[in-house]
């Protein structure tokens, strides 16, 4: 059956004390929304609708990002879920299938539960769980055919209170039956507002059979505030730290690792203590980063070796076999086959042939300021120590650039560039300079003193 996806992310999330949309906050190195956004691709959904509100704009570019096939509803004002859900509806016009209605601030769900609710046998699937302290959660009430209803806390009895089985908010239906259903909702309750659990009752006030999945508390944990924000933070780590172990991959010291969401690692890589991912990064098999690098949008290919103390920016890319060591910075290039780039160096706007030696402290000149642009060093070239490469400029295969030179223009294949002023010697001069500099020293000293400095 076709399914489409809801994502309810219209909520500023005020107990954030943030001017940041509550589902732009980052968990994973990515914004909350993502992560409600990855599960639900894993369904291989016909169509995805985020309701957008508070901060729509940046939302909205936030959703881009992550699911460029989405579309954004906005929700003008928050009148409840009910009436999030409808302002997706006429974005789903036409579809026949099942919706599922996930949450934004709601990162844990797993796409196996997902299916379970697609798969149970009813007209309306709510997705439950067993609350240790149930609090102020909505209740699920069960009778003899399944699901009854779902009690605000706010509008339930003391009886009701009672039960232990609570709600996700994550809801399952089929599409006509939701437009039906949503479409009859209305707002007397305590808040005034539209409630999407309430379609449970109007489902089976006209014979439609509702059901409960359950699912651990853990999986529906819901982001709140800062401090839900950090708990949530250290639980993605350690499911991300046993994941990558358990898909063969060593962390030396995995409590010191951090991943981003997306971050994909080939078996038998090596990942040394405090390693950083952000986003977009793929190391392949057998690779292996050092101590203390950050990585972000970059791809590291079988057999290289990162760091310590290295940092891969966004288009980054190292082929195999390539050697980037300490206090090395490496921003939009691409390193060839065997290239080693040993310490002390930037390489930016970059394209850098294979088993070329790049010295330490050279620097990739690639701003002027306004415009970026590019240095192209051919494969089996020698760039000596302390090279500036002001680009744009190319240097040949084979070629060799000597230390201490400001390369401003082209390096023929195989040639030898030296750019760099020729050095004078004054024999004995050093004292004489040394003494003279002191005298100053002590005139200006004593010009302080006297106080007419």
């Amino acid at each position: 059956m076709a399914t489409a996806l809801i994502v309810l992310a219209a909520g500023q999330g005020t107990r954030m004390n943030s001017d940041l949309p509550k589902v732009l906050h980052p968990l994973g190195a990515a914004p909350l929304v993502a992560h409600a956004l990855r599960t639900g691709a894993m369904l291989d959904p016909e169509a995805v609708v985020v309701v957008t509100g508070h901060g729509a704009e940046a939302v909205e570019r936030a959703v881009r990002d992550w699911a460029p096939e989405a579309r954004c509803a906005l929700q003008a004002e928050q009148k409840g879920t009910g009436h999030a859900v409808a302002q997706a509806l006429p974005l789903l016009e036409g579809f026949e299938g099942r919706v599922i209605v996930l949450y934004g601030d709601t990162p844990f769900i797993r796409p196996e539960t997902l299916e379970d609710m697609l798969a149970a046998p009813a007209d309306v699937v709510v997705l439950g769980f067993e609350a240790e302290d149930p609090g102020r959660y909505g209740r699920l009430i069960e009778g003899p055919e399944g699901l009854a209803r779902i009690v605000e806390w706010k509008d339930a009895t003391e009886a009701e209170r009672a039960v232990t089985l609570c709600n996700s908010g994550v809801i399952a239906a089929e599409a006509d039956l939701l437009r039906r259903l949503v479409g009859a909702l209305g707002c007397d309750n305590a808040a005034g507002e539209y409630y999407l659990t309430d379609i449970v009752g109007l489902a089976r006030a006209e014979g439609a059979r509702a059901a409960v999945v359950r699912c651990p508390e853990a999986e529906t944990l819901g982001i709140n505030t800062r401090a839900e924000l950090a708990r949530a933070e250290a639980l993605f780590q350690a499911r991300a730290r046993a994941a990558a172990l358990e898909d063969g991959v060593t962390l030396t010291a995995p409590e010191t690792v951090f991943f981003a969401l997306d971050t994909v690692i080939g078996r038998d890589a090596v990942i040394g203590p405090n390693v950083v991912f952000g986003p977009g990064v793929t190391i392949e098999s057998g690779a292996e980063i050092a101590a203390f690098c950050h990585l972000t949008g970059c791809h590291v290919s079988r057999g290289a070796t990162v760091g310590p103390f290295a940092r891969l920016r966004p288009g980054a890319e190292l082929a195999e076999d390539v050697h980037v060591g300490n206090f090395v910075e490496i921003k939009n290039a691409l390193l060839d086959e065997g290239v080693k780039v040993g310490h002390l160096t930037y390489l930016g706007d970059a394209q850098v042939g294979a088993r070329t030696n790049i010295g330490a402290g050279t620097v990739t000149c690639n701003y002027d300021g306004v415009m970026k642009h590019r240095t192209e060093i051919g494969a089996d070239a020698f760039i000596g120590s302390d090279t500036m490469l002001v680009a744009p400029v190319r240097v040949g295969d084979g070629a060799l650039t000597a230390s201490g030179s400001v390369i401003t223009e082209e390096v023929p294949a195989g040639a030898v560039a030296l750019a760099r002023a020729r050095q004078v010697v004054k024999a004995g001069l050093a004292p004489k300079l040394f003494a003279m500099l002191r005298a100053e020293k002590a005139r200006r000293q004593a010009a302080r003193d006297r106080g007419d400095a």
